[in-house]
């Protein structure tokens, strides 16, 4: 499915993204630690976007969060979320091995565009 980012605005707790996929429409907050890693890792807000709304795997962490798996060879985008007023908020990502973190793809916790 196609990912058009339809903007993006500043927030006062981090960075606002509208996202069109499909006929969906949905905003998704990333925190400014979630920004500040995605800069660490040197990966794109675009491949976080598409591990949050794209998952191989969705699984439950710890404080009633998510964190969305998406591989990219042997690695994968870990981002981890909550939803603050039904908006997905992303309060951290990392880029570890798959081996380590990925469990098969059968979990799917969560779904940001269901």
């Amino acid at each position: 499915m196609k990912l058009d980012v339809v903007s993006i605005r500043d927030h006062p707790r981090g960075r606002i993204y509208e996202v069109k996929a499909g006929r969906k429409a949905v905003r998704i907050r990333f925190s400014f630690h979630a920004l500040q890693r995605i800069t660490t890792w040197q990966i794109t807000e675009r491949k976080v976007l598409e591990a949050l709304l794209f998952p191989d795997e969705v699984v439950r962490g710890h404080r009633n969060r998510f964190i969305a798996h998406r591989r990219y060879g042997s690695h994968l985008v870990r981002a981890v979320y909550e939803y603050e007023a039904k908006m997905a908020v992303v309060i951290t990502v990392y880029f570890p091995s798959a081996e380590r973190y990925f469990q098969g793809g059968r979990s799917h916790e969560d779904q940001i565009l269901s």
